[in-house]
């Protein structure tokens, strides 16, 4: 049940959840304004009313249930400098009701641990680093969001994977057990994106060792993993998964065309110039509708579900072309049956713009029908 009550900053929801979840209860929220339309309004207390706890809805459930409860989510947290200087922090105690209440279902939090730890050779994970990690886990599942503990420390290993091998493997050696008592809500992800001199042979050696050392404490806990190069949706075939181990979800990042995705970036190594437009074309969709039905035909050969971890468009190219394109990504994914979450809340490529305390309607549309504006073209 939701009781909405109007405030001079925004709506009041009290928020009672129907599921017989150890987290809920009554949850106070205070959501910012919303500069979108009636129907985005209306779609939010749908969403709350709905009585739904992901973290109650995926206990026990296999791996296809539980990839279904992942449903439409949000990369967060990875540049905040929250992790440095909570007093900074960005991300704020209200944004995880913010996000619940905007139809997202999950959040995959980026963790950049390396930083935080100890030496050789226990690694041993500072005291700041679990007040801040333990707070986003109890806070995402309070709002009855499910957690992805995204492990992102993909440059360093991607760089020299046999000098943080010791590190990487400490990690999950502490994260494991620290979170063996969560809710199913609570997932883990081994590494984002592997690269570079972590190949496709080498990560599977890599992942099979990080995932013995989260068995050993969670043995039934879903995690997620994907392919090397950069989790790339052309590599799944050089996947090795532990044949006998069901509760796997197995994760892509699509940006394709990178021409388009990634114009005006300077980190890539390839610069793509600003101008590109993506109109959403008949041959435009049907190169996104081949690339995941790729993926989707080699999902139901090794029967693995499908999270697509991330996807959009730099905030570079024009407001337009990336509703369109963010947009068909989201809904061809869904087609298919598949979880996602958008590349990412704060920083760039932004779904929220945390200087105006404000969605941004076009991109937050484009993901969530009926939150924004449909974009241009899309019926």
């Amino acid at each position: 049940m939701v009781i909405a009550l109007p405030t001079a900053r925004g709506i009041k929801l009290l928020v009672i959840c129907g599921a017989p979840c150890s987290v809920c209860g009554m949850i106070r929220r205070i959501v910012r304004p919303f500069h979108g339309t009636l129907a985005g309004v209306g779609a939010l207390l749908l969403a709350l009313s709905s009585g739904r706890c992901p973290a109650a809805d995926s206990a026990g459930a296999d791996a296809f249930a539980q990839n279904r409860a992942l449903g439409r989510g949000v990369n967060v947290l990875g540049y905040d400098p929250i992790w440095r200087s909570p007093e900074k922090a960005r991300f704020k105690e209200e944004d995880f009701g913010l996000i619940r209440a905007g139809g997202f279902d999950s959040l995959r939090v980026n963790l950049y641990p390396f930083a935080h730890m100890g030496g050789a050779p226990g690694y041993i994970l500072d005291a700041s680093w679990w007040r801040t990690a333990d707070w986003i886990v109890r806070s995402a599942l309070a709002s009855h969001l499910n957690v992805i503990l995204d492990f992102h420390e993909y440059e360093k290993l991607g760089a020299k994977p046999e000098e943080n091998r010791a590190r990487f493997l400490a990690f999950w050696g502490q994260a494991a057990p620290h979170f063996k008592d969560a809710p199913a809500g609570v997932l883990f992800e081994i590494l984002n994106e592997p690269n570079n001199a972590l190949t496709p042979a080498l990560w599977n050696q890599y992942l099979a060792d990080a995932l013995a050392v989260i068995r050993s404490t969670n043995p039934s806990r879903a995690v997620v993993v994907g392919p090397a190069f950069y989790n790339s949706v052309k590599h799944l075939e050089e996947l090795t998964l532990p044949e006998h181990d069901r509760n796997l979800i197995v994760t892509v990042h699509y940006y394709l065309p990178m021409a388009f995705t990634h114009q005006g970036a300077t980190w890539t190594k390839s610069k793509y110039p600003v101008g590109t437009r993506w109109e959403g074309t008949p041959a435009e969709r049907a190169a996104v509708e081949a690339d995941l039905s790729a993926v989707q035909a080699w999902s139901e050969r090794h029967q693995r579900p499908i999270f697509l971890g991330e996807f959009g468009a730099y905030d570079r190219g024009d407001m337009a072309s990336r509703a369109r394109y963010t947009d068909c990504v989201a809904r061809t994914a869904e087609k298919l049956g598949w979880s996602w979450a958008y590349w990412q809340f704060d920083g760039n490529f932004i779904v929220f713009d945390v200087a105006k305390a404000a969605w941004v309607p076009e991109i937050h549309g484009a993901l969530i029908p009926g939150f924004g504006p449909r974009p241009a073209g899309v019926n």
